[in-house]
């Protein structure tokens, strides 16, 4: 019997049979709870009502093989993988960046001796906005929260002695316009080392919503312009990167800045659309760049919830590359994501409680079917991990992946009726919410009326209030405080003071030794072609072989396509 033999409109249970649970769950709240059942009163974390017992009335309508099905084939709630961790383990990726790229390079190689299975670099706030470490606005910012990246040096020196060909490499860049110029040193560094770009695999962040509306700063890129730069590096890296994941769509940062986790999804698929459409019109099919396109999800302390809403996305985001844009590949359907836990439920009193709740958070991810995982550190509310507490977060993956035996069968809560019951709705409420945004015409329309930012600061000013009055309870801050813990010493990551000096040397040194005349060449072709309907990334790569800098190359995007300010009215 082969897939399409099985008839698809089966339901999974016998009705009559459900009919007579239905009836015996009506005595039952009568005659055993006696109408005590609290229904009504409790909800899930957005806003789902949550009923106090589930059976299978709760989704009599479910057909299995259409609705939940078998892992590695459509709808893939199952996972994306026929044999999901038995076949191969989840990636144990923790965030390192501090200081100088050879500061940062260090904390590489001791989170890979010690287990890791792949890189992840986040970047300062100077480099995330474009601006090199001897710019004014940078200053007082230079290697704090992240590293300093400034050219191809730099990326040279942050892998140096790492087996890119062999291990993936994640790179939060956030921002398109940072994007576009830090993939092009990674793979001018590759194109250096002579190693073929058919071997890079990893995954750059590039959400134009990062720029747009999430973060903050004095300069920011219009929209579009910054919509343009996200395609152009996904068009680039699908034609000459066959391994490499050119974006992973930021529901985590969304979420951490004020959404529920069906806004998280949706907003995170409505930008996978718009992508789809830009690219298409510019004359690629789907089938060229979907394969590669990944998810970054935040998994909050809703245990169930956040589990149905991975197995939920994948439903979705399924359905809209099969039926909205034909893909006929099997992999342009499969929904692949990477997960850290919520940063934004770390707390910095009683600091060591944050070790069970990002514990909890993580095993969610890997009962939800992550391809990889970030354990957050418990000292993270105060600053970068130390040592000590990034190992803690390493040794947690390992506990998930050796310990628990959760890895040992695929998606094990499948079948359980609160599960699926969840699964189901949160599906359906990703779905509206997708139609909402293409009703105001899109999520660049979205975010370019200011209708995404109300949404992300109604939310948060609500959250704000729900702690603050108690209804939203946080162990160890406004349920059961503890003043005698309150004041819980732990040891604070302190950054490296020397990162600025040395950055603005290293820049220095190279703006001395380089051919002046040639990047003032490559940097006017970029500014021309910024005017053009064409891919910049090419031209981008070209400048920093020539030791172009990240903030020359983000000045000219600044002047060619001007500033827009955020519509906060």
């Amino acid at each position: 019997m082969t897939k399409t033999n099985v008839n698809q409109g089966a339901k999974l249970f016998n009705q009559e049979v459900v009919r007579e649970i239905e009836a015996q769950k009506e005595r039952w709240k009568k005659e055993t709870v006696k109408g005590k059942t609290g229904d009504g009163e409790y909800f899930s974390d957005s806003g789902i009502p949550v009923n106090l017992l589930y059976t299978p009335d709760d989704i009599k309508e479910l057909n299995y093989m259409k609705d939940i099905g078998l892992s590695g084939e459509a709808p893939y709630v199952r996972g994306v993988y026929p044999n999901m961790y038995r076949g191969r383990l989840f990636t144990v990726r923790q965030i390192a960046g501090y200081g100088t790229p050879e500061d940062t390079n260090d904390r590489f190689k001791f989170l890979l001796k010690n287990g890791a299975t792949g890189t992840s670099v986040v970047l300062d706030l100077p480099t995330i906005r474009g601006y090199d470490s001897d710019d004014p606005e940078a200053e007082g910012h230079v290697g704090a929260a992240g590293v300093a990246i400034d050219s191809l040096e730099d990326i040279e020196a942050l892998y140096d002695g790492i087996p890119i060909d062999e291990i993936s490499s994640n790179i939060v860049t956030h921002l398109p316009s940072t994007t576009v110029v830090i993939m092009a040193m990674f793979a001018a560094m590759a194109e250096k080392k002579g190693i073929p770009f058919e071997k890079l695999s990893g995954t750059n962040q590039n959400d134009f919503l990062m720029e747009t509306a999430i973060g903050s700063s004095l300069e920011v890129l219009p929209p579009k312009a910054s919509f343009r730069l996200q395609c152009d590096a996904i068009e680039f890296a699908s034609k000459n990167l066959p391994r490499w994941n050119p974006v992973s769509y930021n529901g985590y940062n969304l979420r951490e800045a004020g959404t529920d986790a069906v806004a998280e999804v949706a907003c995170a698929l409505a930008n996978a659309i718009a992508t789809s459409e830009e690219l298409i019109r510019r004359g690629n099919k789907i089938d060229d760049f979907a394969k590669r396109l990944s998810f970054f999800w935040n998994l909050y302390n809703d245990f169930f919830e956040e589990i149905a809403k991975c197995r939920a996305s994948r439903v979705v985001y399924q359905e809209i590359m099969k039926e909205r844009f034909k893909a006929e590949e099997m992999k342009s359907q499969l929904m692949r994501f990477h997960v850290q836990t919520a940063g934004i439920t770390l707390t910095k009193v009683e600091p060591l409680n944050n070790i069970a709740r990002s514990a909890i958070q993580g095993l969610a991810a890997v009962l939800g079917g992550a391809q990889s995982l970030h354990v957050d550190s418990y000292d993270e509310a105060y600053s970068a991990p130390t040592e000590e507490s990034a190992l803690i977060s390493i040794r947690t993956q390992q506990i998930i992946q050796t310990e628990t035996n959760v890895v040992n069968t695929v998606d094990p809560l499948a079948g359980s009726y609160f599960v699926e019951y969840l699964t189901k709705e949160m599906a359906q409420r990703i779905r509206d919410y997708i139609s909402e945004i293409e009703s105001r015409g899109g999520l660049v329309a979205c975010v370019d009326s200011g209708w995404l930012h109300r949404e992300i600061a109604d939310f948060a000013y609500q959250t704000q209030k729900d702690i603050e009055n108690g209804t939203r309870k946080i162990v160890g801050l406004n349920y059961f405080p503890s003043e005698e813990h309150a004041g819980q010493k732990v040891e604070v990551f302190r950054y490296p003071e020397t990162a600025e000096a040395k950055q603005k040397e290293k820049l220095k040194r190279l703006r001395q030794k380089r051919d002046a005349k040639k990047v003032e060449e490559k940097l006017n072709v970029i500014r021309e072609m910024c005017h053009k309907d064409v891919n910049l990334m090419p031209y981008i790569k070209d400048a920093v072989l020539e030791y172009a800098t990240l903030g020359e190359i983000e000045e000219v995007f600044r002047e060619e396509f001007g500033l827009w300010q955020f519509p906060l009215a």
